[in-house]
């Protein structure tokens, strides 16, 4: 049995199959946080948070890694931890950094940093010779519209250290481009209590289908377990309403998305104790790299890998992170294809209720929102008001019957 330092997490369905993961591989975790209520409330009525089934939960803050760091050392000394973990993006850097500080297997920090900016990240790959979008940096806003000018619209602003889509949006003119910048600025912390850097990124916007390459990297090697597809909407925010694995595309596009995802982890150095995914668009020119994240895919992907895989990327998560082979044998599930939708909602007020499914042949999951839930018009991947996975025993089939699937569920929304 084997003890592992869990440092934050998130509140959403990682926060359970972290845990999970740990327990089933028969170990234990130590949970670090510095707000135990952020997660408390976000428990499911009458269950205990699976975060609570830690060996011990201890309180620090977990923002300030420099007074962090020591701290560790002495509870290492008597906890003995043998690996360091986090689903939480925000603080993947501080994991990396605990880990080399106590020897233990883990990502190197500069290059779990570089993944987690997404500013470092391009200039990483552009000196790694890796073909991106043209993209420009600033946070006067002078700077920013000359560069806007010179980069040319339609173009995207992203924030550098932020996820889920927050605050990404794409402009088509200078009044367009204000409003993002001005609405950024308004967010100078996020939901974690930490100060953002208060620069902008600028990007061409890019062209083509969106997927992602699922991978674990150990002892130095990165192996592609395969690809996702999504579907992306909310414009002119990118919200993520779907996914399928495996993606639907030529073995000359999947080839093409799995070497560009390579070559970006080896060029950040993301080849040790990390479970990635690296979100590519394929466009005309290319596969191009949106971004790369030194953690499992979210969004219910890893449960749509292990549904027709039987490969468990949460299980490997907790194996590399251990030092430990990962289990990447696949298994036959029955299942050629998983999907999930996600139900986005486009308007602002109280959900009154939801659509009902008659026919529930194939479906893996179904979460819906309980009416009565203020909801507000979706920016992001963080309002959704539910989602439903189903499978297709025979092929590529899972998109097209979550869609159907999607399309009664939507029938009874109400939001007034």
């Amino acid at each position: 049995m084997a003890h592992l330092l869990m440092v934050e997490s998130w509140v959403g369905s990682m926060s359970r199959l972290l845990p999970r993961a740990v327990r089933e591989g028969g170990h234990e975790f130590t949970f670090l946080t510095r707000d135990l209520h952020h997660y408390l409330r976000s428990a499911p009525e009458g269950v205990a948070h699976p975060l609570l089934g830690a060996r011990n939960v201890i309180t620090a803050d977990t923002n300030d890694t420099e007074t962090l760091l020591p701290q560790i050392e002495r509870l290492h000394t008597v906890l003995r931890f043998d690996g360091v973990l986090t689903s939480c993006d925000y603080y993947l850097p501080t994991a990396a950094r605990i880990a080399g500080r106590l020897g233990l297997p883990g990502p190197g920090p500069e290059a779990v940093g570089n993944a987690c900016r997404k500013d470092a990240t391009r200039r990483v790959l552009a000196d790694a010779g890796l073909p991106g979008p043209r993209f420009a940096l600033h946070r006067e806003w002078a700077e920013l519209a000359r560069a806007a000018r010179e980069i040319g619209y339609p173009l995207v602003v992203k924030p550098v250290d932020l996820c889920a889509g927050m605050y990404v949006r794409r402009v088509d003119d200078e009044t367009q481009l204000a409003d993002a910048v001005n609405a950024l600025a308004d967010f100078p912390v996020n939901a974690r209590g930490q100060r953002r850097e208060p620069v902008v990124l600028l990007e061409e916007l890019l062209d083509g289908p969106e997927v992602s390459v699922e991978t674990v990297s150990h002892a130095g090697a990165v192996h592609v377990v395969g690809v996702t597809d999504k579907s992306i909407g909310g414009a002119p925010a990118f919200i993520e309403t779907g996914h399928m694995f495996p993606a639907a595309l030529s073995s000359a596009d999947t080839e093409a998305a799995e070497q560009t995802a390579l070559t970006a982890l080896k060029a950040l150095g993301l080849t040790e104790a990390v479970v990635a995914h690296t979100e590519i668009k394929l466009t005309a020119a290319g596969p191009r790299v949106v971004e790369v994240n030194p953690r499992p895919a979210g969004n219910r992907i890893t449960e749509l890998v292990r549904h027709v895989t039987g490969i468990d990327l949460t299980a490997a998560y907790v194996d590399v992170s251990l030092g430990r082979a990962p289990d990447l044998r696949r298994t036959d599930t029955g299942l050629r294809s998983a999907a999930i939708g996600f139900l986005v909602p486009e308007h602002t007020g109280t959900l009154e209720a939801q659509g009902q499914l008659k026919e529930v042949d194939g479906v893996l999951e179904l979460l819906l929102t309980e009416p009565g839930k203020t909801v507000k018009a979706a920016g992001s991947n963080n309002e959704y008001l539910g989602h439903v996975m189903a499978g297709d025993p025979e092929g590529p089939g899972a998109r097209d019957r979550v869609e159907t699937l999607l399309a009664e569920l939507r029938s009874g929304l109400v939001v007034r």
